[in-house]
């Protein structure tokens, strides 16, 4: 038997096709709420096609309400201690541990995803609450000692009302990477999930309020576009932290600037890996298939353009042709799989028409790149396909220029340093980049010019929490991640303390 959770779901989904969601996804001043229930939206299983539940946008009434609510949560949460915010984040991290294994296959079931990458995904989002709950008692300021005994010192103090807008290829876990630097600052947050994946964030509003947050510290506001417009012009937010698109980014960037809100933006990317002839090819080859076909290739900061050196390129090219060709696509929720679905049906069209485009331009597919149907009858309305490795690859090919954002690997030929770091920056993006070579010196000399603000030596997509993650360029504004991301959740008082009389000039 299934167990039953707060939700009102199974707690343990068995197969995909066995859960439908009917409570309501919008959540603010700790409690689910309704949206506008004339205008519901159906939300899809990847899957298996079949709807999943209904999302009702929120508009100007609702958001209106829950940044009331996060603006009340505020004034009590800005006033307590570090100490006392770490404790309450800690019990909410220790509540997603126990809740894990649920989460996950909620993940997996609104995502598409693999339920091995779903554990790791809610692991990490444990990981960065519990890393900034450490420090949340660290928040300080400095002493700086004036002529005649005055003194000024600085007070790091929180921003107020946070809006987050998260991606679809990472629902849960970006909520915590936005909400977790925000609360442990002293901040309350709105967060705004994708509505194509609008499960799994409210789950994490609730753990909150359960752990002991104030009602309305972490609210959940669904929605689209206008959902997304009426946070950022809202006069209460004061600063927007947005992942997803170049696009979306720059208009978000627009709308925040009528109200100079910073805004922190991670956005796309269509990163280089490079693998030199002295690399060992057998961490080359996995570096690369972790690079391409993480969450069915639905990752901004995947090294698509993989450059390999000529003397190795055939070699390469059959090993990871091969290892491509078994990886198990099918039920996300099996312990076997390793590719499940595409997020949607439309996404699935738009990332199977780059590989044609692919092939009228003179890529040669070496595997993969169509449409697949599982043998199990529930999953046949899915959206599937195989992982997709391109070879003949020239630089100015659409495959090469454009962020796919699915399982497609292209794979380029190089000779020299000099050209492949030429080649590797000739993008408006700067996400990420990798280099694998058994030469030290040439890695961090490589890494040096490579002109990107995440950067990988010998592997490829490995995203610790305590490490900044973020863009160059068109790639985004701000940190996620690490102490810096302190700096981007709070804002500096400066105070002047003078001990003597004033000395005035009138």
């Amino acid at each position: 038997k299934s167990q039953k959770s707060v939700t009102g779901v199974p707690t343990f989904p068995l197969s995909s096709g066995s859960v439908r969601i009917t409570e309501p996804l919008n959540f603010w001043a700790g409690k689910r709420r309704e949206g506008q229930k004339d205008n519901k939206e159906p939300v899809y299983e990847p899957s298996t096609g079949l709807v999943l539940c209904h999302l009702e946008p929120c508009g100007a009434a609702e958001v209106d309400q829950a940044v009331r609510a996060a603006k009340s949560a505020f004034g009590h949460w800005s006033r307590m201690s570090g100490m006392e915010r770490a404790r309450i984040m800690i019990e909410a991290a220790h509540m997603i541990e126990s809740r894990r294994e649920e989460i996950a296959r909620l993940e997996v079931v609104n995502n598409g995803k693999s339920i091995t990458e779903a554990r790791l995904d809610v692991d990490s989002a444990r990981l960065c609450i519990e890393y900034y709950a450490g420090l949340s008692s660290t928040m300080a300021g400095q002493h700086v000692q004036l002529p005649g005994g005055s003194f000024a010192y600085t007070r790091r103090e929180p921003l107020g009302v946070c809006a987050g807008i998260g991606a679809w290829n990472y629902p849960f876990q970006i909520a915590a990477w936005k909400s977790a630097p925000a609360l442990a600052c002293g901040n309350s947050m709105v967060f705004k999930p994708s509505p194509v994946t609008p499960v799994t964030a409210v789950m994490l509003a609730e753990i909150f309020t359960q752990a002991g947050a104030p009602d309305g510290l972490l609210n959940v506001v669904q929605g689209g576009q206008e959902t997304g417009r009426l946070l950022c012009h809202h006069p209460d937010v004061a600063k927007v932290s947005f992942t997803g698109s170049v696009p979306t980014g720059q208009k978000i960037m627009e709308m925040a600037s009528k109200g100079v809100k910073p805004v922190t933006l991670e956005l796309g990317g269509k990163s280089p890996l490079l693998i030199f002839q002295d690399s060992d090819l057998e961490n080359a080859v996995k570096g690369a298939l972790m690079a391409n076909f993480l969450s069915q290739g639905q990752v901004c900061s995947n090294g698509t353009r993989v450059f390999v050196h000529k003397d190795i390129l055939p070699e390469f090219l059959r090993e990871v042709v091969a290892r491509t060709k078994a990886i198990e696509i099918g039920d996300p929720l099996l312990e076997s799989t390793r590719m499940g679905a595409l997020v949607s049906r439309p996404h699935l069209s738009k990332v199977l028409a780059f590989v044609e485009q692919a092939k009228r331009e003179g890529a040669t597919v070496l595997c993969g790149g169509e449409p697949y149907v599982p043998s199990d009858p529930k999953l046949r309305g899915g959206y599937y396909m195989t992982p997709c490795v391109l070879g003949d690859c020239r630089d100015e090919m659409t495959c090469v220029k454009e962020e796919i954002f699915g399982p497609v690997m292209s794979v380029l030929s190089f000779e020299t340093e000099e050209e492949v770091l030429r080649r590797a920056n000739d993008t408006t993006m700067g996400l990420a980049a990798g280099v694998f070579t058994r030469d030290v010196r040439r890695a961090h000399r490589v890494v040096e010019q490579l002109k990107a603000g995440s950067c990988f030596i010998n592997n490829y997509n490995v995203t610790p929490v305590e490490v900044p993650f973020g863009g160059f360029k068109m790639s985004g504004i701000g940190r996620e991640n690490g102490q810096v991301t302190i700096e981007y959740y709070s804002q500096l008082k400066t105070v002047f303390v003078e001990m003597g009389d004033v000395d005035s000039l009138f």
